[in-house]
């Protein structure tokens, strides 16, 4: 493979002696991987239902390799009902290494297309809250959809400039993971267009671009709050040098030890890497407790020829001060006493529920909080527990989307079908994968249903495969009139 010279000598240099190592590696095919739901099933059990050849990836519990050559795993349906994400294996770590626990407050800065953000709402189990932004707003639509596909309802998907987010959540986040963009040298041996991009834009455009990010998101941390940044790419400007920047203009982060894997590779030290503090060259930060530099590597590097995957970097820091045991609630709280204009915290619009909705919602075994309801335009959705306002910021989804009020009825959305579970809802049609009915209803086919379904139980049908929902339908003289979202039909 052409690299481009300025490259291949930057890497000599970081290398060494392993710099031969590294450019066999492109020699090699790169690796395909999936990444299992447990939001919605086990490792166990996928493995014991999967159609493919899987092999565990050994520093991702969740993760598993794939033959990518010969398999299409996004043509199944069970990638339409949400079971896996397809993943680059070494992208994978980033979130599994932001060790999130169900009922924390959670932001992932750059989330499209989602990969990292369905881990961490995966990770949330339902509980707290998870804010998805993304800079983009095409981009954000397709992170969107990722996530209504992974059942997470307790979210915000948002498009703004993460200066702005500063104004609205000031230290209000328990985790906050940030997949900065980057030049993408670790991608070269995946993505062969990523090199004529580094070309455009190498690493001295990005670097200013992830320092103005770090310190945002650090602005938006709790004390004792943990914030993991991440990137694709190699080049000390990129990786290190932005840690240290952090550290230089925000003294009481520290760097934490990442849980190993025998592939990983130590951060190089300040003495190796340099030191851009402050747009001061060559710059010194004290790195951990006792001035020394020894934090730096903590970080962790992940290069192809190590280990079965592309490469990355890792640093995972905490934010010290007293980490309480604040509730949500309690935080929130605290949140709006120090966000001036900004800090109001969200009021529902509904004193009740809307007999339609109640109506529909009899069928389900879950209760519905008007406290929780928003109704906008017709659309209902239901919001996580006791966050902040958010009049002023672009978004594109707050909360679940339920569905939508129209004369005389509700119509379910697609969002809340992949949110529920099958025995969360009386009527449902359960597919075999081995019916031919699936594949119709994912095209969007009426399907003839006479020989399952009863014509007296009519109503709305929560359709499955295997027992893992797909979207509704709805049954009209023993058919299902097919209600599955028009934009999702294969």
């Amino acid at each position: 493979m052409d690299l481009p010279v300025a490259f291949e000598e930057k890497m000599r240099t970081l290398l060494g002696d392993e710099f031969d190592r590294y450019i066999q590696c492109f020699e090699e095919n790169r690796l395909y991987g999936m990444r299992v739901n447990t939001n919605k099933i086990s490792v166990e059990e996928f493995r014991r239902i999967s159609p493919w050849n899987l092999t565990p990836i050994p520093w991702i519990e969740n993760g598993f390799y794939y033959d990518g050559e010969k398999e299409q795993p996004a043509k199944h349906p069970y990638y339409a009902a949400g079971l896996f994400y397809l993943q680059e294996p070494s992208a994978m770590t980033p979130a599994n290494r932001l060790l999130v626990e169900p009922g924390e407050r959670v932001l992932d800065l750059c989330a499209a297309p989602g990969g990292k953000a369905t881990e961490l709402g995966a990770k949330l189990k339902g509980e707290g809250v998870l804010i998805a932004n993304d800079l983009s707003s095409s981009r954000a639509k397709g992170l969107l959809k990722n996530l209504e596909l992974f059942g997470i309802g307790n979210l915000l998907v948002l498009s703004e400039e993460p200066g702005k987010l500063t104004e609205y959540f000031p230290e209000y986040f328990d985790k906050i993971l940030i997949d900065a963009p980057c030049s993408g040298e670790g991608m070269f041996r995946k993505d062969r267009k990523m090199v004529r991009a580094w070309e455009r834009h190498g690493p001295e455009y990005f670097s200013g671009i992830q320092k103005n990010i770090i310190l945002q998101a650090a602005r938006m941390l709790r004390k004792g709050g943990m914030m993991l940044y991440s990137t694709c790419t190699f080049d000390c400007m990129e990786n290190e040098q932005v840690i240290l920047h952090l550290l230089h203009h925000f003294p009481e982060f520290e760097i934490c030890e990442i849980t190993p894997y025998e592939g990983f590779r130590q951060g190089f030290s300040q003495a190796v890497c340099g030191g851009d503090c402050d747009g001061v060259s060559g710059g010194s930060v004290s790195t951990d407790r006792d001035g020394g530099e020894e934090a730096l590597q903590k970080t962790v590097r992940i290069f192809p020829y190590c280990m079965q995957g592309e490469g990355h970097y890792l640093a995972l820091l905490r934010r010290t001060g007293s980490s309480g045991t604040k509730s949500l609630k309690s935080a929130v709280d605290s949140h709006v006493s120090s966000a001036g204009n900004h800090g109001a915290k969200y009021s529902a619009k509904v004193a009740s529920v809307p007999e339609v909705l109640a109506e529909f919602f009899a069928d389900v075994s879950w209760e519905l909080r008007p406290e929780r309801l928003d109704i906008r335009k017709d659309y209902v959705y239901y919001m996580p527990e006791e966050v902040p306002a958010l009049k002023g910021i672009r978004f594109l989804r707050t909360g679940l989307l339920l569905g939508e009020l129209k004369k005389n009825r509700f119509e379910p959305s697609q969002a809340l079908a992949m949110y529920l579970r099958k025995n969360e809802y009386r009527r449902t049609l359960d597919l075999r994968l081995s019916d031919t009915r699936v594949m119709k209803y994912l095209k969007g086919e009426t399907l003839e249903v006479e020989d399952l379904i009863a014509e007296t139980e009519k109503g709305w049908y929560l359709v499955c495969v295997d027992g893992y929902p797909l979207g509704w339908g709805k049954l009209v003289n023993g058919r299902i009139k097919n209600k599955y979202l028009p934009g999702w039909r294969w």
